[in-house]
Parts: structure tokens; sequence; C-alpha cells
């Protein structure tokens, strides 16, 4: 977008407001995507232009009333309007639909300097289709397109990818978090400093299996936790107990395994488990080794042998790359080897190293312990970070692009 001449220029952008809001008050509680937004904003109204922000919030679709139709009180985009005013410290506009005659009318009259709030993109069908007439319409309101929606960059929808070809090239760019993103993931997908280590946890093998397999050709070292560890401990003859586990993606784990040994990577998997009799946080709990684990009994954090010498490798890392919490971090007594890993990667980036942090979990535990500031840098996007990562091109980056 720096290479755009904004000076009396309306820029249609593509943010990423999709907010959690407080389920009563709908008021903001973490307000992290729209800070994110503001230098892309303030940038185009300091080069004399104006801004039309467009965003979803939510899924609308999912949640409708009893009669069918939109919750609009739920997810309305008017309640990102005073805080990002606050933010900008210029007043914003709101207009109560996406498309129509008085979105035109608001878009049309808007004068430099004025930023305009669109409604709920996914308030209208066609926006998730990716409509060609709807981003027809969108692209009328603007003279350039902005993408700065990372969050929403692996949607091929109306509002990301489709109306970007309205625009000519000299007129559509990315905003400065898009670059950030796309910056930050080519520093490790493709210009790492050595050794690079991923750390990859959550629930289900089923859920990362393109990112392990894809990770596995490019990493050093590969730190396995959370519930799909138990997949891999099961696949290798280990007894799991009740631990979270996919059966039938067995001889997939033992397959990546075996891709590991035969790249050379290191993979690591917790060599003992903080095991509980249910799944709560006042469960009876004890630390044995991940692979003899009792019934009845089933891993909901990695142990303290794990935590050492999963520190270990981080601290001797160079490049970090971490997607996933190595336990039930929500629950206070099984979040310490999250903990545990948020620690020593913020501490390899005191000492030096280049440190990653994407996907909703693990973004949500280093800025629950308070960390996010001390990693090199959190990614806005849960799921189009983890695409980018597992080699794939994003629609909204290949439409800008193109």
């Amino acid at each position: 977008m720096q290479n755009i001449n904004f000076s009396n220029k309306k820029a249609l952008v593509r943010v990423d407001f999709n907010v959690p809001l407080d389920k009563k008050t709908f008021a903001i509680t973490d307000d992290t995507r729209i800070r994110a937004a503001i230098p892309t904003i303030k940038y185009i109204l300091d080069q004399g232009g104006s801004a039309i922000l467009m965003s979803h919030l939510g899924r609308p679709d999912e949640k409708l009333l009893p009669d069918g139709s939109i919750d609009v009180a739920r997810f309305t985009m008017n309640h990102t309007v005073a805080h990002t005013a606050e933010l900008l410290g210029v007043p914003v506009l709101f207009c109560e639909e996406f498309v129509g005659p008085k979105a035109a009318a608001m878009a049309a009259a808007l004068q430099p300097g004025q930023v305009l709030i669109l409604e709920n993109t996914r308030f209208l069908k066609g926006e998730g289709k990716g409509d060609v007439e709807l981003a027809k319409t969108l692209a009328s309101y603007g003279d350039i397109y902005i993408n700065d929606a990372f969050g929403s960059a692996h949607r091929a929808h109306a509002s990301t990818t489709t109306v970007a070809q309205f625009f000519s090239a000299e007129n559509k760019g990315f905003g400065f978090l898009m670059k950030a993103e796309l910056d930050n993931a080519d520093r490790v997908l493709n210009n790492p400093e050595r050794p690079l280590t991923a750390i990859v946890g959550g629930a289900k093998v089923s859920d990362k299996i393109l990112l392990l397999d894809r990770m596995l050709d490019y990493v050093d070292n590969l730190i396995i936790g959370g519930g799909m560890a138990y997949t891999f401990v099961k696949a290798q003859g280990g007894q799991i107990g009740n631990s979270l586990c996919e059966d039938d993606r067995l001889e997939l784990a033992n397959q990546l395994v075996a891709k590991a040994q035969a790249k050379g990577v290191k993979l690591l998997l917790p060599e003992d488990s903080l095991v509980a009799d249910a799944f709560s946080n006042d469960a009876n709990r004890k630390v044995v080794a991940s692979n003899v684990i009792e019934p009845g009994w089933m891993g909901l954090d990695v142990g303290e042998k794990a935590c050492a010498e999963f520190s270990a490798t981080i601290l001797n890392s160079k490049t970090l790359l971490w997607n996933g919490p190595m336990g039930v971090f929500e629950f206070e007594n099984f979040a310490k080897g999250t903990q545990t890993i948020a620690e020593s990667v913020a501490k390899a980036t005191a000492n030096g190293a280049f440190s990653l942090v994407g996907g909703g979990d693990s973004v949500a535990a280093v800025n629950q312990m308070g960390l996010a500031d001390e990693v090199s840098y959190v990614s806005t996007g849960g799921g189009a970070m983890l695409e980018l990562l597992e080699g794939k091109v994003l629609p909204g980056v290949k439409a800008i692009k193109e």
C-alpha cells in the first residue's frame, strides 16, 4: 500500500474486526485485532484519503434467531465503532447495511480524513460464496482496495478475494498487518536461522496432519505435546489409559515418526505426563511415564521431565514456531507445561532467537501469561497462519498478487 497514492481517494479496506464480545453487554473483551489494523487506517487518512472498513463478526449464519432471522443485535459491527474511533482519534461513521442504497450513498459522501464502517459482511450469504455481483457492487464504493485482514485471508469470500479483481494492479495492495504476517511467516518458512524448532500441541493429530507433514521438510526439531501426543505414544506400543487418542490415525503417526527419522529431524514426545482420574481441574493427579498410563487415568499435561527436555531444546534454538498448547491450560492445575513452553520461548527470544506464535490457543496462552511482548511475533490469524505454514497459497493473498 505504500506504493499507492491515497490523496482524495476512497480506500475500501478489508479488516479483521472479528473480536470477542461480552455475551451480555457486547463490550469488546480483547481489542488486539482492531489495534492491529490501526496503522493501516491511519496511514490512509494521513495520506489524504478516506477509509471504508468492512469486516465480519462471529458466525451469524450459525446462530440464527428462532424465527430464522439474523441476530443483528448480537452480531452488528456497530459494537466496534466507538472503540475504533477512540483508537484512531477521529469520529467513525456506521452504515447498518453492507451493500445497498444507504451504503452507496454514505460511501459516495465520504470526505478525506473520514472513516466509515459497513455492516457485518456475513449478513449476506453471497459473502461466503465469493459472489461476483456482490463484490462488484462493493468495489464501486472505493477507488482503492486494501486487504489487511490476515485472519480471513484463507477464505475465498467476496470481501477478501473476489472484490480484488475489480481493481487494477496499481490500485490494490496489502495493509501493514498483512505485510507483517506474511514477512514473519516467510522468515520461518524460507529464511530461518538454525536450529529451527517447531512446537505443536492441541487435541487432535487430524487437525494438524498437513502441518506436521510439511514441518518435517524444514524443521530441525519437532516437539509434539497436548492430546495429540498420545496417539503417537499408543502407535509406538505405549499404554495411554483414558488419554485422548485417534485410533484411526495410529498408522499415520508411525509414518510421521518414520519420515522424521528419514529426514534427520529430532521428534520429541513427552517422556512423562501429568495424569488425572477425571477431566477436571480438581481431579486426583500424579506424574507417570507417558507410555505406562493406567486405565482410568488420562494425560492432561506434560510432566516435569518433558518440560525440562522441551525447554532445553527450545533454548538451544535460533528460530521457534509455536502452534498449540501442551495440555489443558484452561485448568490451572494442568497449565504448567504450556506455561513452561511460553517462558522458554520468551527466554530464547531474549537470548536472540526469532519466535513466531501462531494459532488461537497458543496465542491465548502467551496473552494469558503476559508474555506476548516477549516473543518476536504473535500472529492474529489462527486458520490463516496454519494454512500458510502448511504450504498453501491463501486466496486473499493470491487475489492481490495476481
